[in-house]
């Protein structure tokens, strides 16, 4: 039993580390090859949890292997437009100036249902509106429409409006400071404690959320037990 334990706890942490290393992407963001590698890995992972009987060494060099040589095309997808083309593909137009690329959608055995879908994902529900669509590696469709159809900016409008656009940086996460955030917004302790008291709070843990951003303005969620 503990060494069942032991062993999962072993595998499940190099399996994580791992794929920290491939970058921080969602299942459906994943270019072909590194859909392939996390399937294999898991398999491989698999195995030596289940069987006492493989080392555990050899159940992990294979895994480390794999990440290895993930690692190292990775680097070499940097330095060779044609071998990150080879392995990821490229990016694809499925509509061109208005006009639906048939022969590019049977290409890429995308069908019209989800050609639609893509497209209501992104709020648009007519083709007729679409200018440009283009089928990305990720296997996402990014979508240009029509000037005439595009929501209405102050730039196209011609006007001039300020530039209110801040960053809110968290400081407090359910009750936990975050120190290394708090220096980053360049505020110290005595300045958290005095926005506290201000509130009627006497310590950290009883905040929910807590942000300040680059104008000063301090956003304080109080946890509901301490309202």
């Amino acid at each position: 039993m503990t060494t069942a334990l032991i062993r999962t706890v072993i595998l499940y942490l190099a399996l994580m580390v791992g794929l920290r290393l491939l970058g921080k992407r969602q299942i459906g963001e994943l270019e072909p090859s590194e859909l392939v590698l996390t399937l294999i890995i898991s398999d491989l992972a698999a195995v030596p949890m289940q069987d006492f009987g493989i080392p555990l060494v050899n159940g992990l060099l294979p895994i480390v292997t794999l990440l290895c040589l993930s690692l190292l095309l990775s680097f070499l997808n940097l330095k060779s437009v044609r071998l990150r083309s080879l392995l990821c593909g490229r990016p694809t137009a499925i509509i061109r100036e208005g006009k639906l690329l048939q022969k590019e959608m049977a290409k890429n055995r995308l069908t019209v249902d989800e050609l639609l879908e893509q497209l209501r994902g992104q709020g648009i529900s007519d083709l007729a509106a679409v200018k440009y669509a283009i089928l990305e590696t990720s296997g996402k469709v990014s979508v240009f429409p029509y000037a005439r159809e595009a929501p209405l900016t102050p730039a196209a409008a011609g006007l001039e409006v300020p530039d209110d656009v801040v960053l809110p940086i968290l400081l407090i996460n359910d009750g936990r400071l975050m120190e290394r955030n708090l220096r980053a917004a360049g505020r110290d302790t005595k300045w958290l404690e005095a926005q506290l008291r201000s509130r009627g709070l006497t310590s950290t843990a009883q905040v929910f959320l807590l942000t300040v951003d680059d104008s000063g303005t301090v956003v304080c969620v109080p946890k509901e037990e301490c309202v």
